[in-house]
């Protein structure tokens, strides 16, 4: 009996007298082979880190192949009818056990069991080959603004992911078969109606700031920055932030992400512009709160969903959180306004704490998502969701993407795109075949207010802690109420036990109310 006892111990779940050996047995197994299983997928992270920054561009059409062959033995692994075996002789013994991580494990393995299963290995394979030979492609068209050239490689994209909905199933349309990898449990409907919600509450307040008439100080962000000094003031924040540079780096790439490689590697890039400071700063500290999650998962339960993300959703939140609830804050700045002075000396002559303040968190219509502002930032969010569903669900043509993006962002933000560089070709995720990755963009918006409302409830000294550069105490609330849970609870259940209630709009709208009365007077 000592012998199970210590098993059990170390497959983290308690030891029950009613429980067989094979139940033990079977759920030691799986966990070594969903561990197995994870480390084989970060080996293609590995690859596809590389490819989107030192990959020679003469390797591009290897590494797909590499990608595809990484894709198809994991899939091996993911379909293997052995893991039907052992889901079910676990589901048959750990289904009363008080140890809720035990079946969170066995529960959400199942999802991802039962989804894998209904996938072709062969479509698994294409869909690697496709989207390795899309990004560079993607890379080439943007740069060139040449849509005609990406035009069939997102073609063939969609036509595999509409055959990837079909294959999973889906009970309202096929775009939620989809939604469903990024964000569980979620439906196009619904996040259509809370983003319909969230926009009717938006939109009158942005155009409230813009017929205000107030501005921030001309050029604050668009002087000279080094980008030598970007990246160390950059990477000063981030480590003061907690991001471990021992575990971690920072590299330059086409496109900001961050990718959790496993314990004690997490890889985050970000691209510079001398002459404009938000658009490294400000995404190397989004990557960062990414980071900052990967690097607090619970890397004993590393390949276990107890040890993995929780959502999407819930990623975006912690770098949404660090990216504006916490740095295009006052009290951020208060802090780490005299470090800029310092680092770009002579830069900032004439502008005091309170216009640079002013000057990044300016609400103004932009053609790039990834330099827009709280306020409209979730208009382009909800652009894309409407046009990734009517592509996969066949009402929109990939060659008909172009003139539908800019109409439907004129309607939306009021400007017109001049190229597809800064229009359809601008973000990276159609590429690697990721339809229903962007609305996880403003759930983890409306998730980071909801949580930040709530820390600050729980901490007392938290303004008092970020004007002095401490984020131990945030950062450690954070641990114990996101990271720590990995994906134990669904991403709707962990909201409401973070801050006492399910998640809604409130909050977020709340914040930039807040925001838009102290810079443009708008209430």
């Amino acid at each position: 009996m000592t012998g199970l006892r210590a098993l059990s111990g170390a497959c983290d779940f308690s030891y029950n007298e009613s429980m067989t050996l094979s139940t033990v047995d079977a759920y030691a197994d799986l966990l070594r082979r969903t561990k197995e299983h994870a480390v084989l997928q970060s080996c293609a992270a590995v690859l596809g880190w590389d490819q989107q920054t030192y990959l020679p561009r003469g390797g591009a059409a290897f590494r797909g192949d590499q990608l595809a062959l990484l894709a198809a033995l994991a899939h091996d692994r993911a379909t293997d009818p052995r893991l039907g075996d052992l889901l079910a002789a676990c589901e048959g013994g750990l289904a009363n056990l008080d140890d809720d991580l035990a079946a969170a494990n066995v529960r959400e393995l199942r999802h991802s069991y039962d989804r894998a299963v209904k996938l072709p290995k062969r479509l698994v394979e294409e869909l690697a080959k496709a989207t390795s030979d899309a990004h560079e492609a993607w890379t080439a068209a943007r740069r060139d603004d040449d849509f005609a050239a990406f035009r069939p490689h997102l073609e063939g994209i969609v036509a595999l992911k509409r055959e990837e909905a079909a294959a999973v199933g889906f009970a309202g349309e096929a775009y939620d078969a989809l939604l469903d990898e990024y964000e569980p449990g979620a439906t196009a409907a619904g996040v259509a109606a809370l983003f319909a919600d969230l926009t009717e509450s938006l939109v009158p307040l942005i155009a409230a700031a813009i017929d205000s008439g107030k501005r921030p100080k001309a050029g604050v962000l668009e002087r000279d920055y080094p980008i030598d000094r970007q990246r160390w003031f950059a990477e000063s924040a981030a480590a003061a932030i907690g991001f471990d540079f021992s575990r971690g780096r920072l590299d330059t790439t086409a496109h900001p992400f961050c990718s959790g490689i496993g314990p004690g590697d997490c890889r985050q890039t970000t691209r510079y512009n001398a002459r404009f400071f938000n658009e490294a700063f400000f995404g190397v500290m989004h990557e960062a709160g990414h980071g900052l999650y990967e690097q607090n998962l619970p890397a004993d339960r590393f390949g276990q969903p107890a040890g993995g993300y929780c959502s999407l959703g819930i990623h975006e939140s912690q770098s949404r959180l660090w990216e504006n609830q916490v740095g295009r804050s006052g009290n951020f700045w208060r802090a780490f306004f005299p470090r800029l002075r310092q680092a770009f000396p002579g830069t900032l002559e004439g502008v005091s704490p309170d216009d640079f303040l002013f000057a990044v968190s300016e609400v103004k219509p932009s053609l790039i998502r990834v330099e827009a502002d709280e306020a409209t930032y979730n208009l382009h969010v909800a652009l894309r969701l409407e046009l990734e569903r009517a592509l996969i669900a066949g009402d929109l043509a990939v060659a008909d993407l172009p003139g539908a993006w800019n109409d439907r962002f004129a309607a939306l933000i009021g400007l017109t795109v001049p190229s597809d560089r800064e229009g359809c070709l601008q973000d990276i995720h159609w590429s690697f075949g990721g339809f229903g990755y962007f609305p996880t963009y403003t759930l983890g918006n409306l998730y980071a207010a909801q949580l930040m409302a709530a820390a600050a409830a729980a901490l007392p000294d938290l303004d008092h802690d970020t004007r002095r550069g401490d984020f131990a105490g945030l950062r450690g609330w954070l641990t114990a109420n996101v990271h720590a849970h990995g994906r134990r609870y669904r991403a709707g259940e962990l909201c409401e036990r973070a801050t006492g209630h399910p998640l809604d709009a409130a909050e977020f709208v709340a914040y930039v109310r807040e925001k838009l009365a102290r810079f443009y007077g708008v209430c």
